[in-house]
């Protein structure tokens, strides 16, 4: 009897309690959490690897007074040839900005061969290195500078394309967090069919986003962890589409459970017994994934690894804790209008998954190779990716400074409008100086200013910016400055060459990380070596003929002109771990159903027909998160969100469904080998019945 009044009080008091406590987390979290947007760094240190060399000329830039400079280009054009008016214009325009601002040394104008074009090289490190003082300096010098009648005045250069860049990164936040919230809204009021039940799931996603915003936030604060534009928009869509993938499971799982149990504390406690080990597993392969970036180079992965953990973990903790206990408070009603009730059975229908079961059921094999050849084929496709994605490519749309470059690139084809920044000991300024002249490819070179032991050298290249001419004399002046002077060599160009050559370091030390972590993982919960293996292949398979996808789409149908440097790595990162949940979610309850004593077809075509259905359904939510970033004017985001959103729909519909049910049939019990459930269990000797006396 005691045991049955402590029962009863702990299903009315425990539910209670969890939401009391997060209700203090919030309190707490929430004056943290909206930090987050204002820790958001966007310059290039941000993004370039932590040793790369024009790293080094970034941090030593923010040592020389004023801190680092910010170079733009004012572009006066007129199709017909610049006349005397727009010249003189031009110059009182340059004059008045001189006049405002400190600028680095005086500008000049540099006439275009054909007469089209003027334009005005400005550096001033007035605005410092604070993001907005930038912003600011570049929309003043935009509203000085004007055309008309025919005359167009444009501002470029690099501190105006981070300027953009920085407006566009300050809207992604808001701009993905409502968007997102918006499809997981709609694609749960589809899933459920009810009108109170989606809520449940949502609110508990909404938390955990604050949460995670308030824990990485801490972070950056405590531990210096990079946060970019790029990993907090990433860290929205993994929050609110990993958390609710959990909540479709658990939910599926309690459905089930309240028909076997009276009281929704007791379903409760066997859903949570039944599908908390795969959630738990699922979120440890994706956190472990992501924190596998931690070993990268580039600021940008190295710090989106912390800041994307911390979304999973945030998400997992909500949707086995907060989850539950709202869903146990508000009872079966919360199902309304199909509540199930405690005895009914499911009505059983005849669903698309059993015919799947079915198909495979008759020619494993075929079905097996079918599939094989079919990704295989779509990888191919990564053959045709662009190549790497120059500056004044990076935005599907074209903001001032993009086409800007567009007016320079055309009318000075004889040299760049781009300058490489070389950072020369002080002492030492003088025969760099000389070296940087003498070099091939260099059109000018002059001092710029000087601090700190350092002095800044602006150098032009006569080649087009990111040319290979200028990657050439990148080079070139890095062989004969960084070790004999002790020099370093910057600026956009190079900080794109070292970017490139970063991810390609990564990918090496990353990859092999991701997979040991996830194989691992995978092989605590499922109890076996075949299994894992046949799972990672199966999402790496993935990964390729998401790519490839990905290399028909973007030159041929969007028109994009390059592929940004880190695609690979990250959707590698985030389709392997993903990916792998969703094989969890399968493997987990067909090895749940060997244990129940079912042959290794029947149990795997049974947890195909028992979780086809919630797969399926996590598979879209996930991929319509993943594509909200492809609403963003940023190609490299763009590119990301559709990688990961067509990878996650191939390993939904075609590699969990089909391929990996298809191998587990054909492979039996060796599926689970070494593990015990790869033995045929063993005839059972019959009683002797007595003899007769």
């Amino acid at each position: 009897m005691g045991a049955v009044r402590t029962r009863a009080g702990a299903r009315r008091v425990v539910p209670w309690v969890v939401v009391g406590l997060w209700v203090a987390v919030l309190v707490v979290a929430g004056a943290f959490a909206g930090k987050f947007g204002g820790a958001q760094e966007n310059r290039p240190v941000h993004y370039l690897p932590d040793s790369a060399d024009s790293t080094q000329v970034a941090r030593i830039q923010d040592e020389l007074p004023g801190g680092q400079a910010t170079d733009l280009v004012l572009v006066y054009h007129r199709d017909g040839g610049l006349t005397a008016a727009d010249k003189q214009k031009a110059g009182a325009q340059v004059a008045e900005v001189g006049h405002r601002y400190r600028l680095t040394g005086t500008p000049k104008g540099v006439p275009s061969r054909d007469g089209t074009t003027l334009m005005y090289p400005v550096s001033s490190s007035e605005p410092g290195p604070d993001s907005k003082a930038r912003a600011d300096f570049v929309d003043h010098v935009r509203a000085i500078a004007d055309g008309g009648a025919g005359l167009s005045a444009e501002v470029g250069g690099p501190g105006a394309v981070n300027a953009d860049m920085n407006k566009v990164f300050g809207t992604v936040d808001g701009t993905l967090l409502y968007a997102t919230l918006g499809v997981v809204t709609t694609l749960l009021i589809l899933i459920y069919r009810s009108p109170f039940l989606w809520l449940v799931p949502l609110a508990s996603a909404g938390v955990a986003a604050g949460l995670a915003m308030a824990v990485a936030y801490g972070l950056h604060e405590g531990f210096g962890v990079t946060i970019t534009g790029q990993s907090g928009g990433v860290m929205t869509v993994l929050v609110l589409g990993a958390g609710t993938d959990y909540a479709l499971l658990l939910i599926s799982r309690y459905r089930e459970e309240l028909r076997r149990h009276e009281q929704p504390y007791e379903a409760m406690r066997a859903a949570l017994k039944g599908c908390g080990p795969a959630i738990v597993a699922s979120s440890g392969t994706v956190a472990a994934g992501l924190l596998c970036l931690l070993a990268a180079d580039l600021n940008s992965s190295s710090g989106m690894g912390p800041i994307g953990m911390v979304g999973v973990l945030s998400a997992l903790v909500a949707m086995i804790t907060l989850l539950p206990a709202l869903l146990v408070l508000l009872g079966r009603r919360v199902f309304w209008p199909m509540i199930p009730a405690f005895g009914s059975t499911s009505k059983a229908r005849r669903s698309l998954f059993a015919a799947m079961g079915d198909s495979v059921a008759r020619r494993p094999a075929a079905v097996l190779a079918l599939g094989a050849v079919l990704l295989g084929a779509l990888a191919l496709g990564a053959l045709n990716l662009p190549g790497t994605l120059k500056q004044e490519d990076s935005f599907s749309d074209s903001p001032e400074s993009i086409t800007a470059a567009r007016t320079l690139s055309h009318a000075y084809p004889e040299r760049s409008s781009q300058p490489i920044t070389v950072m020369a000991p002080t002492a030492k300024a003088g025969a760099v100086l000389a070296e940087a002249r003498s070099t091939d490819g260099v059109a000018q070179a002059a001092a710029a200013r000087s601090g700190s032991g350092w002095t800044e050298i602006t150098v032009v290249s006569t080649a087009a910016p990111e040319s290979p001419g200028e990657t050439k004399t990148i080079k070139a002046l890095r062989a004969g400055l960084d070790d004999t002077y002790g020099a370093h060599v910057g600026g956009p160009g190079a900080q794109q060459l070292d970017l490139a050559a970063g991810q390609s370091r990564d990918r090496e030390v990353v990859v092999p990380l991701v997979l040991a972590a996830v194989f691992v993982i995978l092989v605590g919960l499922l109890r076996s070596l075949v299994a894992p293996l046949m799972l990672l292949v199966a999402v790496v398979a993935v990964w390729g003929a998401a790519l490839g996808i990905g290399g028909l789409v973007f030159g041929p149908v969007l028109g994009f002109h390059g592929t940004d440097p880190g695609l690979g790595l990250l959707s590698f990162v985030f389709l392997v771990a993903l990916g792998v949940d969703y094989g969890i979610f399968l493997m987990h309850r067909m090895r749940e159903e060997s244990l129940a004593g079912a042959a290794p077809r029947t149990a795997a075509l049974t947890a195909l027909r028992t979780t086809g259905g919630v797969i399926a359904s996590a598979g879209v939510v996930l991929a319509a998160t993943f594509a909200v970033l492809t609403t963003l004017p940023l190609v490299g985001m763009v590119e990301l969100g559709f990688v990961i959103a067509v990878g996650v729909l191939l390993d939904t519909f075609l590699v969990r469904t089909y391929l990996v049910t298809t191998a587990s049939v054909l492979l039996g019990r060796r599926v689970w080998w070494p593990g015990r459930l790869s033995r045929a269990p063993q005839p059972q000797p019959v009683p002797r019945q007595p003899e007769p006396v």
